[in-house]
Order: structure tokens, then sequence, then C-alpha cells
């Protein structure tokens, strides 16, 4: 379907007005914009409007209305948790809940996690993101005592082996006082060898504080950005956002700082919320917000349907400037038993969870432009003249259509060609499942 020669155009495709770097041209109700885009030795030469764009000399293909629109970043994931649900269930018990994750995921690693397990379901990640069209992923690892070490190889390796192909950056998670020992402090030059973020998950603590001020300093000293798991609970007196950003101003950080999950925000009472976006905004902090593993870990009680959706006060958060994105977290294991590492996915769920349409606006960005930008690639997540045709084509022509079908026959191109959007099998992973549990 897309012409083998290096210079060809894309006729009548729809382009989200917001994806495109500069643009006046006409666009429609939900904010799509009707373009011809020609395509040059894997470059995007040109976008004009519809009807506008090839010569008879050279080779189209009419993508009739379909969307077009630039590859995915996913800014927040656990790669090296990814794909162990089967030999958890069936050796341990759980019950859904965030305290039985962790209880599951330590087990799981402490179990299993060498490099070989690690490479391989990080690696199965990996080719699913980009046989779904992402282009950049910010992974999360475990970075406990010896773990750090042998996560870390593996992620350098699997950096190395698809630089061409996915942009990749770690974040190290541990709990905030790992950073108040000699092993943390280590940790934090790990993560500065490998050009990674400072991350950690924060609770609320009566040292929370002081821990804070440790991981800003050694994110300072070693000129790191930061990366926190924060609020990940129902809990409306768990405040460790606000936390973060008085952190944030009291050390004057002028690195890049992202906190994810935030859900207790939104059970929250409204004076509450406002005076942490007030501090938020001010600190100039993101947030990233992870719609599925939240909507199935937060609520969870037994024989009791839950009343909240475990998402974070998105609206509230975009509309006080604060830039905001969505991500797919955890994928096949303890904290989110589904999901395939695609986006579009991602975004199809949020838009249901959370309620980004009438308008859809500018929502597209949360999972192209702004992770982009938080993940300091000025020329991803973006269709404009003379970037990269890294670009996803889908045949829904409107958003109804293109979030109502799974989009599973999209095509994927790569400087213009298209690229192997087979999936990976997951018999691929059947020798990391342990014998004794098959």
């Amino acid at each position: 379907m897309i012409p083998n020669s290096p210079n060809y155009w894309i006729e009548n495709a729809q382009v989200p007005a917001s994806l495109i770097v500069s643009t006046e041209l006409e666009q429609t109700r939900e904010g799509l914009c009707l373009v011809d885009l020609e395509i040059a030795q894997g470059v995007i030469a040109q976008i004009v409007a519809a009807g506008n764009g090839s010569s008879s000399h050279t080779e189209a293909v009419d993508w009739r209305k379909g969307q077009v629109w630039p590859c995915f970043v996913d800014m927040h994931t656990h790669l090296d948790k990814g794909h162990i649900w089967e030999r958890c269930v069936l050796t341990l018990s759980p019950d859904g809940t965030f305290a039985s994750a962790l209880e599951m995921a330590k087990s799981d690693r402490q179990k299993y996690w060498q490099p070989e397990d690690v490479y391989r379901r990080m690696e199965f990640g990996i080719k699913c993101s980009y046989a779904h069209g992402t282009k950049a992923i910010r992974t999360h690892l475990d970075s406990f005592g010896e773990q750090a070490a042998i996560s870390l190889e593996v992620f350098k390796a699997l950096q190395r082996e698809w630089t061409d192909r996915v942009m990749l950056q770690a974040v190290s998670l541990v709990s905030l006082d790992y950073y108040q020992t000699p092993e943390g402090v280590a940790l934090a030059d790990q993560i500065a060898e490998v050009g990674g973020i400072l991350g950690g998950v924060a609770y609320m603590h009566p040292e929370l504080e002081a821990q804070l001020d440790t991981v800003f300093s050694l994110a300072k000293e070693r000129e790191l950005d930061l990366d926190f798991h924060t609020d990940e609970n129902g809990d409306s007196n768990s405040i460790c956002l606000r936390k973060v950003a008085e952190a944030t101003l009291r050390h004057t950080f002028t690195g890049q700082i992202v906190c994810g999950h935030c859900c207790s925000l939104a059970v929250q009472a409204s004076e509450v919320i406002q005076k942490t976006l007030e501090l938020v905004k001010q600190a100039g902090i993101a947030i990233v917000s992870l719609p599925m593993c939240n909507l199935y870990l937060q609520d969870r009680k037994p024989n009791s349907t839950p009343r909240w959706r475990g998402v974070t006060a998105l609206h509230e958060l975009k509309r006080q400037g604060i830039p905001v994105t969505v991500a797919s977290d955890n994928c096949r294991d303890p904290f989110y038993g589904f999901g395939d590492h695609d986006v579009l996915e991602v975004f199809t769920q949020a838009v249901r969870i959370a309620h980004l349409d009438m308008p859809y606006g500018d929502w597209p960005r949360i999972v192209t432009t702004t992770a982009a930008d938080l993940m300091g690639l000025p020329n991803v997540g973006r269709i404009g003249v003379g970037l990269p045709a890294d670009l996803i084509l889908f045949k829904g022509r409107n958003f109804s259509e293109l979030l109502s079908r799974s989009q599973h026959d999209r095509i994927v191109l790569r400087t213009g060609k298209p690229i192997d959007t087979a999936l990976p099998d997951y018999d691929e992973l059947d020798e990391l499942v342990a014998k004794d549990v098959l």
C-alpha cells in the first residue's frame, strides 16, 4: 500500500491539529486537519491542504481520510516487571490490591530476576511497543541492592541494541528512605553513569521532608532530573505531591521533575486540591497519570464494587497550566494483569475513564508531544516539515472510529518506510516460567 519509492505523498489524511508543529490549515469540529503529506528521503517535506499535493510525477497513496499520528511516547513504564503474571499467580494468591502486588513482585524479583530473565522480558515489552508504533520509552527499574547493577546492565544492552528504533530512558525505583543509606548514594552514582533519571516512591512519613531533601541534593550534585511515584492511593490525607512541590521550591531545583499517579488528589477537598495545584505549577512539576493500572488497583476491596476510577485530577491540572501526560505503567504483572504496551489503548482508555472528549482538543498531545517534551525529545511526538517521517497510519477517520476498534491494521512508518508490525508470540516467554509451576 505504501509506495516503495523514497519520495511519495500520503493524500487525504486527517492529522490532529495539535500534533502539527505549525499550521494554519482548516480544522474539523474535532480538531482534525485534512492534509496531503509529502515524504522525501524519509523526511516530511510538505504538509498542505488536501488536494494541493502530489503531481503526476510522484507516487501517492490515498488514505481516504484515515488519521495519521506521530509515533507514540510512553513515558512511565515498568519493563523490568513486565510479563511475570503467569508465574506469580501460579505460586501465590493475588487479591488485586496494591499491597498484594508489592509482595508478589518482591517475591518474583528475589526468585527470578537474573540477567537473562530481565533481558528477555524487557526485550519482549520493547518489541511490542515498537510494533504498536512507540518511539520512546521511559522505564522505572527496581533498584534495591544488587538488583540495580543487574537491571541497569540489561538496560544499557537493550538501549544500545534498539538505539535506532526506540529511545530508552531509565529511572531508579526505590523507596525514598533508601537514599539515606550509602547504598542509595551509590545508586545515584549508577544512575548518573547511565545518564538516567533519579526516582523513587514517596510515602507519607514523619521523615518525608528530610528524605526529599536528600534526594534533591543527590540530584543537584549529579545534575539529574527527578521522577517520583506519589500518592498512589485513595487516602485524602496523602499529600506527597505537595511535599515534592515544596521541596522543589525549597531547593530552587531547576531540573525536570515528573510525578506519577497522584491518585489521592482526586479524592481531596477542592481547597486542598487548589493549594496543591498552585504549588505544583509554581514548582514547574509535570504529571503523568496511569489510567489503566490505577483503575485496576485503586478502591479495590473484597466483594465490593469500586466507587471511583483511580485517576488523578487531569482536567484540573491541565486548566492550571500544568503539563499532563498518560502512559502504560505496568503490563501483565501483579500491578496490572493486562496490557500489551500499546499506547493507543492507553489513550483510548484515558479518554473513556477521564472524559477527555467533547471536546478532544489537544488531548492527543498527552501520548505524543507533551510526553516527548518531558523526555527532552524535541523532534519526537509531532508532525512537521523537516522532521523524520516516523508516523502511524490509522484507518479510523474520526475519533469515534479511531477509539472504537483496536486499529490492529495500523501501518507504522519509520523514516517513511513501513515496519513489520507483527507482535512477538507469548511463547517467547515460556522458558521464563519456572518448570515447577507448569
